[in-house]
């Protein structure tokens, strides 16, 4: 057994090492402490010719320079080292992926419920598995990323596009002015208005979520799979998406991590 583990263990330290000067060489590099990590190349390299080869100044001069030298790296490098050391935490690749998403919903919440305050009434359309591109391509296509300001201003009553809907994937705003199917059953007739229908009638054909800010009462609204919940709370906005979201994205990454070293980055 020790015999086996003597001849695997060299073959697991490299892997290690690779991994480890792999995350070292991705995070600094193209940023501003890449000369930096050059000049620290060179200075190993300096210091190992002065070992090697006859020069004991060199040498001396060097081994001086090094007591100095962990302490300067630590200053110099305390942001990115501060990061780097947040970006090893268990919780990995799918940890950032949700926070990345809850800082999406962040946003999303936050221009709803101040579009409600003001009573702008607005559509917005979060594709989630059946692809929405046949009512994109009869709008306005706009491959645009999402933020709270665009939302904002394509709603705005003086906007040309506040008309229809708005069409989000994956945190993208691909398309706005959009048209949406209408339900047309006599109870969601009499009881709804026309964006409200919209909604309805979209997540019946699909199943895909639509928020709804009405324009009358500024209250805010989902609706999906043929059911529309109306005068939601902001708190529970955020959950009800949340819970629908963040499973898929779940879902997806386990499909998508087919190599060992895709779990090993996850």
């Amino acid at each position: 057994m020790m015999g086996i583990f003597s001849w695997i263990s060299p073959i697991i330290e490299i892997l290690i090492i690779t991994i480890i000067i792999n995350y070292i060489l991705s995070f600094f590099w193209n940023t501003r402490s890449t000369d930096l990590m050059l000049g620290l190349v060179a200075f190993i390299l300096i210091f190992a010719c002065s070992s090697w080869l006859p020069f004991p100044v060199l040498h001396k001069l060097m081994l001086l320079i090094v007591n100095v030298a962990v302490i300067a790296i630590i200053v110099i490098f305390q942001p990115e080292l501060r990061v780097a050391l947040s970006k090893l935490s268990l919780k990995g690749k799918k940890y950032r992926e949700i926070t990345e998403f809850d800082k999406f919903l962040e946003q999303l919440a936050n221009s709803a419920y101040r579009m409600g305050e003001k009573q702008i009434g607005a559509l917005i359309v979060l594709e989630k598995d059946d692809p929405l591109d046949d009512f994109a391509k009869k709008a306005v296509l706009l491959n645009a990323e999402f933020s709270s300001e665009l939302i904002e201003s394509l709603f705005s009553r003086y906007a040309p596009l506040h008309d229809g809907a708005v069409i989000i994937r994956d945190k993208t705003v691909i398309a706005a002015s959009v048209i949406l199917p209408l339900a047309d059953t006599p109870q969601v007739q009499k009881s709804l208005g026309t964006r409200h229908r919209a909604a309805v009638g979209l997540s019946i054909a699909t199943d895909a979520v639509v928020i709804v800010v009405s324009e009358e009462t500024g209250k805010v609204s989902i609706a999906r799979e043929g059911i529309i919940t109306r005068g939601i709370k902001i708190d529970r906005f955020k959950g009800v998406i949340r819970s629908l979201f963040t499973k898929e994205q779940e879902k997806q990454s386990l499909k998508q991590k087919t190599t060992i070293w895709d779990w090993v980055k996850g």
